[in-house]
């Protein structure tokens, strides 16, 4: 026989599933349900730590025991980054994002700090500068609403970015069309990218930064982006929580053995 803590924990998720506690709505304060009947004040809580660990709900001070949007955002592959969004509009990666998965947006859901910093090894090497070389760190936090979704740092070569709107710490994107679009205005037309995605345990301090319920992973990915001519113009480093995305990619199946345009 499952314990009684067990048996609320069901319950409620049940009801969650049924619809009967909407993604944001509260569930009853502990003391509520202990008032019903539900059981002792250990019990409810253990339930409710419960559904927390099992990713249905979030526990904070202030806001209670909330019930977490359960439809994960489309995180686009290739098509975030058609230029026709950004060069031609105004449709940033993440908005790009936002508009696929049919949910709202506001530009200023993205912060930005952005600083001049000694590269990190990786950085460093993704660049081809020598560890501890200059470049501008461009530190984003995205939200949808209050939650936040993901992190992402851009990293730069000052000659590629002093002077504009890339270093203007200013919330949002770096204006229309945001950095893609800047670079493009620099003469940096970015032409192919290659990203790298992994999961893994969250730092604390992103568990706190994202929010995120006990034992939910992030997906970290690296992103290096490249004009016609190999010149990387951005590496980037962004830490995702993984049940807020559901990566989606669309894109033409490469055959090797078939002669490849331009060559014989």
């Amino acid at each position: 026989m499952a314990p009684k803590w067990r048996e609320l924990a069901d319950k409620l998720a049940e009801q969650i599933r049924r619809g009967e506690y909407e993604p944001g709505q509260r569930l009853p304060q502990i003391r509520d349900l202990v008032e019903a009947g539900e059981g002792s004040k250990v019990t409810v809580h253990a339930a409710y730590k419960a559904l927390e660990a099992e990713g249905l709900v979030t526990s904070s001070r202030g806001h209670g025991t909330v019930v977490r949007e359960q439809v994960p955002l489309k995180r686009l592959g290739i098509a975030r980054y058609d230029k026709a969004k950004w060069r031609d509009g105004d449709e940033v990666a993440f908005i790009a994002d936002r508009v696929a998965s049919g949910r709202a947006y506001r530009r200023n859901e993205q912060t930005q700090t952005v600083s001049l910093v000694e590269a990190p090894p990786v950085v460093a090497s993704a660049h081809g500068l020598e560890p501890g070389a200059p470049v501008y760190a461009r530190a984003r936090l995205v939200k949808e609403g209050d939650q936040p979704t993901h992190s992402l740092t851009s990293y730069y070569r000052p000659e590629h970015v002093e002077g504009t709107r890339l270093v203007d710490p200013t919330p949002g994107p770096a204006g229309r069309g945001g950095g893609f679009r800047v670079l493009y205005d620099a003469g940096y037309e970015i032409d192919h990218m290659k990203e790298s995605l992994f999961a893994r345990t969250p730092t604390a301090e992103e568990a706190r930064m994202l929010q995120l319920p006990p034992g939910e992973p992030v997906v970290e990915l690296h992103r290096t982006t490249y004009t016609a001519a190999g010149t990387v113009v951005e590496f980037a480093i962004g830490v995702h929580a993984a049940s807020r995305f559901a990566w989606e990619y669309d894109f033409k199946v490469p055959d090797s053995a078939q002669p490849q345009e331009g060559q014989q």
